[in-house]
């Protein structure tokens, strides 16, 4: 029995590799994503990069984000980059895109990503008030000092004005949104659900292996 489950298991992985490429075959430019003209920049080399544009002022992101973290975790092709740009589309997302960068230079996106979207959208903490944001932070056991240092510092206004580069060079108009390589985006707008958006990345992966 154990090598019948072990033969169906090897098909299984045969199956899927060979479905990828198909699957890109079939994807249709207008219908499933729209092609980045010019290519914008990426920063993965030797690898496939998918970026997720999202912002946790969204609540489409919110919901976006089991979904999208089980495919990151559990299905993503082991050739891909994965990363997220939050996106500043007016100056009142421009806090909580500071969170994000704050988060990433402490090490503490793995941590505290999900839970910075449920204290906004399930708890309805206003973290774009900084005395809030400080006490919030302080209760997930990080040092408010360090945290606000570098929420405020330089480098993350300078993460903050590269993510708005980035929007604009992928054509993003509106959230949750994934780009691949550079070269082509998608969205739930073009797919209905959020299981379709990825298979429809995955689809663009492959199409990008073979350019």
């Amino acid at each position: 029995m154990s090598r019948f489950k072990s033969l169906l298991s090897s098909l299984f992985v045969l199956f899927a590799v060979a479905a990828a490429p198909a699957f890109a075959a079939e994807l249709r430019e207008g219908r499933d994503y729209a092609s980045i003209s010019p290519p914008a920049p990426t920063d993965a080399t030797g690898k496939v990069e998918v970026t997720e544009f999202f912002s946790y002022q969204c609540s489409h992101c919110y919901q976006f984000e089991p979904t999208l973290a089980k495919w990151v975790k559990g299905t993503m092709p082991k050739d891909v980059a994965f990363r997220r740009v939050p996106v500043v589309f007016r100056d009142s997302w421009a806090p909580t895109a500071k969170i994000y960068y704050t988060l990433e230079a402490l090490g503490e996106v793995e941590r505290l990503h999900l839970e910075t979207f449920d204290a906004m959208h399930f708890e309805r903490i206003d973290l774009n008030n900084e005395k809030t944001l400080e006490g919030w932070v302080a209760k997930k056991g990080l040092d408010p000092k360090k945290f606000m240092d570098i929420y405020r510092s330089f480098a993350v206004q300078s993460k903050i004005t590269r993510a708005k580069q980035l929007t604009e060079a992928h054509g993003i108009q509106g959230v949750p949104a994934m780009a691949v390589d550079g070269k082509y985006r998608s969205s739930s707008t073009f797919n209905g659900t959020y299981d379709e958006l990825l298979k429809v990345v995955d689809g663009l992966i492959a199409k990008s292996r073979k350019k």
